[in-house]
């Protein structure tokens, strides 16, 4: 059996700078988990003695403390700064952006619209910035019985698909009279999602590898589903089966922007011994 990676996969631009972050601030706690990966969460706290906190609420005697990639609200960084701590902050600055854009949009007096999870962290962290009406929303059906003013401002978490960003903005330019979109999904997202429906395309079989909290990952797995049925998501080697891959001849690899380059490198040789 024939093993091919996606052209484009796992770490990001933002992760590689919080990761960096964390190995250089020894013995520090992260404000939430600093990215979704429970092995390299694990590696960082073996290794370097970061520690994971689930939110300011449990602060103690830490000096020094990382602002998660995923960023926080608005309150709690207001809460950190005003702490005799050391704040370092990896927010990633593809975050940072529809974190400004929300702050500025809604002080012009525009509606906000966020097309995301609003049980995500870093969704959570941008509608904070909302001085005004703010919807989060991760439908077209959504929209339509919302309460909107005509001046809209449309952004999007990060790690969505543009075809569904897309859908959201078509509808609000017919129901609104004016519309500023501001297209916040990451390049990065968007070339790793790109790479993982082409590669699906010609396997029989696909594995994605991530966080099963992780929203990009659990973008690539969707998107090759489409592609090809048989398509799983794991978060390390030990998660495979020796019968997904019987009477297969091409096995697809993709990962999601918080797995780090060595997890896959266990799978890949996982799969060697297997087949």
């Amino acid at each position: 059996m024939k093993i091919e990676l996606a052209k484009k996969y796992g770490f990001c631009f933002g992760v590689k700078r919080a990761i960096k972050i964390a190995e250089n601030t020894e013995n520090s706690a992260t404000i939430g988990e600093l990215i979704h990966n429970n092995e390299e969460i694990d590696r960082l706290h073996k290794k370097f003695g970061v520690k994971t906190l689930n939110d300011i609420s449990e602060i103690t005697d830490e000096k020094r403390l990382i602002i998660r990639t995923h960023g926080i609200t608005k309150d709690d960084l207001d809460v950190l700064k005003s702490k005799n701590k050391e704040l370092i902050d990896a927010t990633c600055p593809f975050v940072k952006k529809p974190q400004q854009i929300v702050e500025k949009m809604s002080s012009e007096g525009y509606d906000i619209i966020i097309f995301g999870d609003k049980n995500h962290p870093e969704v959570k962290g941008v509608k904070s910035y909302a001085k005004g009406k703010v919807f989060v929303v991760l439908d077209v059906s959504e929209l339509k019985n919302l309460k909107i003013s005509n001046k809209v401002a449309l952004v999007s978490q990060t790690t969505k698909r543009i075809e569904n960003f897309t859908k959201i903005a078509e509808f609000l330019m017919t129901t609104t009279k004016e519309l500023r979109i501001f297209n916040t999904i990451c390049n990065a997202t968007f070339q790793n999602q790109e790479a993982a429906a082409k590669l699906a395309k010609k396997a029989d079989i696909m594995i994605i590898i991530g966080g099963k909290n992780s929203s990009n990952t659990k973008q690539l797995l969707l998107i090759s589903q489409n592609f090809c049925k048989n398509s799983y998501l794991i978060e390390n080697e030990n998660e495979l089966k020796k019968e997904w891959f019987l009477n297969k001849e091409i096995c697809g690899i993709t990962a999601g922007a918080s797995t780090p380059e060595w997890i896959i490198k266990k799978v890949v040789k996982k799969i060697n011994t297997m087949c």
